[in-house]
């Protein structure tokens, strides 16, 4: 009986040796399991032969093939577990490798549309920008990208060029309602740069969208007409150098950073009432041709209007300013509400 006990701690070593040494090479280990399971089943029962000479040969053997048959079941157990961690590990590289296609074909997509924006047709680059827009909402990562390339458009020279008068008339205006007298080929890339405009508002939050991504603009030298960012949200916001033609509505626009309108032209109507500036208001030496109002807007942050000229009507009537206004060269028309030389009286 201790000859089968000793033979069984001599077994079991060398399995469980050969199986550590397959382990660490990576080879097979079906045989090394077996003999540590022979190994086991002598060990286990030469030490209760040894214990108690009179047991039952039956109960000695069926605790012996016990526990050969442990060794093979925490062998088929580790099998199990192998194999469910590589089936983790290829449904993981599966999905690298699908958003790693979806990424590239997005690139791919992106760069595309990007190039078709110079395109000499019309249909082509508002088709691009669509295309810009689509992969924005499908990828947000791109939105602030995208948004990017959008403003870049908008700040593309574009000088409106108007029919000729016939003789004895004076050049026709540009009706409010979008017709008008521009000449074909300004009319067509007006309405690129209007969809543009559209597409810009689109991509930006609500007003009222808690908690959402917040996305910065710079339209520095841009030409903007019926630009309508009312009811959205936005990071950052630079008009620095702007032309605002027409009639544009930045109303009920939440303002989260620094709002830039430095040296900016508003030749038509400019809606800014009922706007939150969260952080400073620059508008130096901005000059408002047309109707300009700022009825309700709130500036929580520093407010400059230093050089600035109004020379329509202007209201600031129900405006708060948290902090003192740099009102320095202001020139207010006499009908500005409040009147001239009395904006101090909306600040908080």
């Amino acid at each position: 009986m201790k000859y089968l006990l000793v033979a069984g701690a001599v077994v079991s070593a060398v399995g469980w040796v050969w199986l550590l040494l397959v382990v660490r090479r990576r080879r097979p280990r079906l045989k090394p399991v077996l003999l540590s399971a022979v190994g086991a089943f002598m060990l286990v029962t030469g030490w209760l032969l040894v214990l108690d000479p009179h047991s039952p040969k039956h109960e000695v053997i069926k605790s012996g093939g016990l526990a050969a048959g442990s060794v093979v079941a925490l062998y088929a157990l580790w099998l199990n577990d192998r194999r469910r961690r590589m089936d983790e590990k290829r449904h993981d590289l599966e999905i690298e490798r699908a958003e790693h296609d979806r990424s590239r074909v997005a690139d791919e997509r992106f760069a595309r549309s990007v190039e078709l924006l110079g395109h000499e047709t019309e249909q082509v680059r508002v088709g691009a920008m669509h295309a810009l827009a689509g992969l924005a909402r499908s990828r947000p990562e791109y939105t602030q990208t995208v948004l990017d390339v959008l403003c870049a458009y908008l700040r593309r020279p574009f000088q409106p060029d108007v029919l000729a008068a016939r003789p004895g008339e004076h050049a026709p205006e540009r009706e409010p309602d979008g017709t008008g007298h521009y000449t074909p080929e300004s009319e067509r890339e007006l309405e690129v740069r209007l969809t543009a405009q559209r597409l810009v508002a689109d991509l930006l939050p609500r007003d009222d969208q808690g908690g959402a991504e917040l996305y910065d603009l710079n339209l520095t030298r841009a030409y903007l007409e019926y630009f309508d960012l009312s009811h959205r949200q936005v990071g950052e916001l630079t008009v620095r150098a702007a032309r605002l033609a027409r009639s544009n509505s930045f109303h009920h626009l939440v303002v989260h950073g620094g709002a830039w309108f430095t040296d900016s032209v508003s030749t038509g109507r400019l809606h800014m009432h009922d706007m939150v500036f969260c952080d400073l208001g620059w508008f130096s030496r901005v000059e408002f041709g047309d109707r300009a109002d700022f009825a309700r807007t709130r500036f929580f942050g520093p407010a400059k209007f230093a050089g600035a000229r109004f020379h329509g009507p202007v209201s600031f009537e129900g405006a708060r300013f948290d902090e003192p206004v740099d009102r320095t060269g202001l020139e207010l028309p006499p009908d500005a509400v409040p009147p001239a030389g009395r904006l101090d009286e909306v600040v908080g």
